[in-house]
């Protein structure tokens, strides 16, 4: 037999240490004399904590295993093919360490051919082929799934996604192809635009099958590490298919009915191109060459997409935006988020079983879900009253019935679930608690008050944790008898979204308690960040340094328009008015009086304006009109004073790149964090920091903010 991936044997030798996922062969004798069907499992065989991965040597491994299995099957031998992974994983994508270090656009070119020609082998395959998603499946791993005929999923698996628009490349080993013809166009929209544009969002394998992406879904067994009962499952189910078994292909039918039409493809290239154009404002590559790919792909054939989907490909594994993302990813949230600086040993963390969460708040309530969620453990709110009581607990039981009713838990899971969270109207409840957090006003006389009740009550293991997004720790301990125990614990909102947790150590906080905290973080599913006590720790300070910024230049002349788009080529989640709605005018303004109060006008001055607003219950400066185009009401105005120094966008943007290189400057010499790696860190997961800049400080090194400010770089 001809061996088709021999060309590719001089790319592979460019990546000697990629570590090598293993295609293996097992031989499974199907039911009934159906025949037999060859079981391919993905294993890199390096822990089961490891991800598989594609590199060119993976690749081209796969690639021989499946020809080989083709020739089988045409020789009478196989009833058909699957392909699984090891225990939690299908693959996680391609090997971005290795495509990142491709040089020329002729390599890239090589490298997405020949994911095509691997994948192809499997999609033309003679007989029945299969994909069994036993668990993660990312970008190229899921597109894996996409080449085969039929594909099952487990209910357990999470992580599945095509996340390429993310992280600065398109799914093009035949994801943008593939998928609208899988799912229908709007659904694929939401995996290649939607959800990686809403910080990389993925779905589970409930949510793959609803949308049509799996064929048929089966639970797995309660151990994690044992993918027999979905494997078994699985082949029974291929076994029907492959038999022709009426009731089953019936099934299938009614699964595979997606809208494919003309008005579904309309409203998804439409929804896209809006979706685009509002995160990236033509400043991000990869998303709106996804865009174009899908657009085109509608009329193209399989060949034509390939052809345009390895071009795009080979363009944008050069582009210094992927590169950046390469750093970002890898380097900063894949290592760095692993290895916090400064935490102590995972040895001295004590066992969670109960948590307390004082208030019954909105922060309050998503605190006690997470919670809940995440450690399966009872959570009690409290609250002044029944009512408040009452209404909060309501709120997360509400929210976890949503929860069942989209299919994220079962209904059994759900009751579970609502009975962990309770509320009483007496703190009493926290006697036997191992964490209680405090979700209380933002104001330190309340949380000092709450803090000294909490004292009287809990055991003297209990941790006390405060959910404060600006205000002293230290100052917070100081009157407590045991201020070793008093950690703070900052979460960003939405809680169940943003995967940042600021911890803060005060002076006397124990490695104990510290250890405690960053294995509940852990449990949480969150990444912690060790931040020393200073006013809004990391994310907030830099926030609302920058909205500063351009709120003192709103100030003082500068169009609405003008100051709100000026930061547009960082391409940011969203835009400082409109981030400033979202977090709210009240809130802004506390925190920078936090700011003020700490560091001084010049830095954080308290702007005038937004007092104006809030004393008139104002709430945002936009209101948008009847077109979309976004316009500052005349009430509005007539609260507002401006000066008579107005900026350019491009003058604005510079200041605001100085102002920036200087506050973290700053934070660094003072210590808040171990390194400009975690500022990066922080301003990524908490802020949702665009990857294609590559974190802030890269980005303030490349557009020489860092040397204009400090004199040298924030790195080398």
């Amino acid at each position: 037999m001809t061996d088709r991936f021999a060309p590719y044997r001089d790319l592979a030798a460019l990546f000697p240490d990629e570590v090598i996922t293993q295609a293996e062969v097992t031989d499974v004798e199907l039911p009934g004399g159906a025949g037999t069907l060859a079981l391919i499992t993905l294993d890199n065989h390096a822990g089961p904590k490891r991800p598989t991965t594609l590199g060119p040597n993976t690749l081209i491994g796969l690639g021989r295993v499946l020809d080989a299995q083709a020739e089988r099957a045409r020789s009478g031998e196989l009833a058909g093919v699957a392909v699984t992974g090891k225990p939690g994983f299908l693959v996680a994508g391609a090997d971005l360490g290795s495509v990142s270090a491709l040089e020329q656009g002729a390599e890239g070119s090589l490298l997405a051919r020949l994911g095509h020609d691997v994948y192809n082998v499997l999609t033309d395959f003679p007989v029945p082929s299969f994909a069994f998603i036993n668990g993660l499946a990312l970008g190229g791993g899921l597109e894996i799934a996409l080449a085969a005929h039929y594909r099952t999923v487990s209910s357990a698996a999470k992580g599945l996604g095509l996340p390429e628009a993310f992280l600065g490349l398109v799914p093009g080993w035949g994801g943008v192809w593939k998928t609208p013809r899988i799912t229908g166009p709007r659904d694929a929209l939401t995996l290649m635009i939607k959800n990686p544009l809403a910080n990389n969002r993925n779905i589970d394998g409930r949510t793959a099958h609803s949308i049509g992406l799996a064929d048929a879904i089966f639970d797995p067994a309660q151990d994690p590490a044992d993918t027999g009962v979905f494997v078994r499952a699985s082949v029974e189910w291929a076994t029907r298919v492959i038999a022709g078994d009426a009731e089953t292909l019936s099934d299938l039918a009614v699964q595979r009915d997606r809208d494919t039409s003309d008005e579904a493809w309309d409203e998804a290239i439409a929804e896209g191109r809006a979706i685009v154009a509002a995160k990236t404002g033509g400043h991000v590559p990869a998303p709106a060459r996804v865009m174009e790919l899908f657009e085109a792909g509608r009329h193209r054939t399989r060949e034509e997409s390939a052809a345009a989907e390895c071009e795009a490909l080979a363009e944008l594994m050069l582009t210094d935006e992927f590169a950046h993302t390469v750093y970002a990813f890898l380097d900063v949230v894949q290592k760095r988020s692993k290895n916090p600086a400064g935490a102590p040993s995972t040895e001295l963390a004590r066992p969670v079983r109960k948590v307390g969460v004082v208030g019954a708040g909105l922060m309050a309530g998503q605190l006690a879900l997470v919670f809940a969620r995440k450690l399966r453990v009872p959570v009690v709110m409290t609250d002044i009253d029944q009512e408040r009581v009452d209404r909060g607990v309501g709120h997360v039981h509400a929210q976890v019935e949503k929860l069942a009713a989209r299919g994220t838990l079962s209904a059994e899971a759900g009751e579970q679930l609502k009975s962990l969270v309770t509320g009483s109207v007496s703190k009493d409840v926290y006697a036997d608690a191992d964490f209680v957090i405090e979700a209380v006003f933002e104001e330190m006389g309340v949380k000092k008050t709450v803090l000294a009740e909490l004292e009287e009550i809990v055991s003297p293991e209990c941790i006390l944790a405060t959910n404060t997004s600006s205000l002293s720790v230290t100052e917070m301990a100081s009157d407590l008898r045991h201020p070793e125990r008093l950690v703070g614990f900052h979460f960003f909102n939405p809680v169940a979204v943003m995967p940042l947790v600021e911890i803060v150590r005060g002076p006397q906080t124990t490695d104990e308690v510290l250890a405690t905290a960053f294995a509940t973080a852990r449990g949480l599913g969150k990444t912690a960040v060790l931040v020393q006590d200073a006013a809004a720790f990391v994310v907030n300070r830099i926030l609302l340094r920058m909205m500063g910024e351009v709120q003192h230049s709103f100030d003082s002349g500068t169009p609405a328009e003008v100051a709100d788009h000026a930061l547009d080529p960082m391409a940011l989640p969203m835009t400082p008015f409109t981030l400033l709605a979202m977090v709210g005018i009240p809130v802004a303004q506390h925190v920078t009086e936090s700011l003020n109060t700490a560091f001084g006008d010049e830095r954080f001055p308290v702007s005038e304006n937004l007092q104006h607003l809030i004393d008139a219950g104002i709430t945002s400066l936009w209101s948008p009109g009847g077109d979309g185009q976004q316009s500052i009401p005349a009430e509005t105005l007539e609260v507002l004073e401006f000066g008579d120094s107005p900026e350019t966008a491009g003058q604005l943007l510079v200041r605001v790149q100085d102002a920036l290189a200087q506050e973290i400057g700053l934070m660094l010499v003072e210590g808040v964090v171990a390194d400009a790696e975690d500022i990066d860190l922080c301003m990524i997961l908490g802020a949702g920091w665009p990857l294609h800049l590559g974190g802030i400080t890269p980005y303030l090194d490349q557009v020489g903010a860092s040397e204009r400010v400090n004199g040298k770089r924030f790195h080398g």
